[in-house]
């Protein structure tokens, strides 16, 4: 009993570090062009076409939004416009304060703390915890977004949201810069 539950255990720390060996840094993306420039990219009108996934790959919700950024004090401030496919209607406020070597940090009010991100290349990796609404409930997801910016117009954003650890959907948006 105790040798199965040793190897059991060894068996989850190997598949920990090997998974934590797959991930990629934002770092592996440093040569990729274009080069991301946050500030620059949504400042101005921004739209984007996205998708909720549940972890099986259901589409759940599809959405629009229109966003408006503008730099304010060094900050920059985006407010997001969101129309969902059902016609419920939602608002976000981000304020992302940059800090340097490439690091950003940001708040919004449905936002549990603070977001942290890095930009290298064409990339932004961007981790924070969301209060989601779900039939009268609200659940604080954890965020794993991962920014691509295609060409100067273009920008897809793949987010993993995860509860406990556990995957429990994905988030693809589309953004088109006039």
């Amino acid at each position: 009993m105790k040798r199965a539950a040793i190897a059991a255990g060894l068996a989850v720390l190997t598949g920990v570090a090997l998974w934590g060996c797959a991930s990629p840094k934002v770092t592996d993306y440093q040569k990729e062009t274009p080069k991301l420039d946050l500030a620059a990219y949504f400042t101005g009108r921004t739209e984007a076409w996205g998708m909720v996934q549940k972890r099986g790959g259901e589409v759940t919700k599809r959405f629009h939004v229109v966003v408006q950024g503008r730099m304010e004090n060094g900050n920059l401030i985006m407010d997001e416009d969101f129309t969902y496919s059902d016609g419920e209607k939602q608002q976000r406020t981000w304020t992302i304060q940059p800090l340097g070597n490439d690091r950003w940090r940001g708040t919004a009010g449905d936002v549990v703390g603070e977001a942290n991100g890095q930009t290298s290349g064409n990339a932004l990796h961007w981790r924070y915890v969301l209060q989601v609404p779900v039939n009268g409930k609200v659940y604080d997801l954890h965020m794993d977004d991962w920014m691509y910016l295609v060409d100067e117009h273009t920008l897809i954003n793949r987010t993993t949201m995860s509860k406990f650890g556990v995957d429990v959907g994905e988030v693809t948006i589309f953004f088109r810069k006039p």
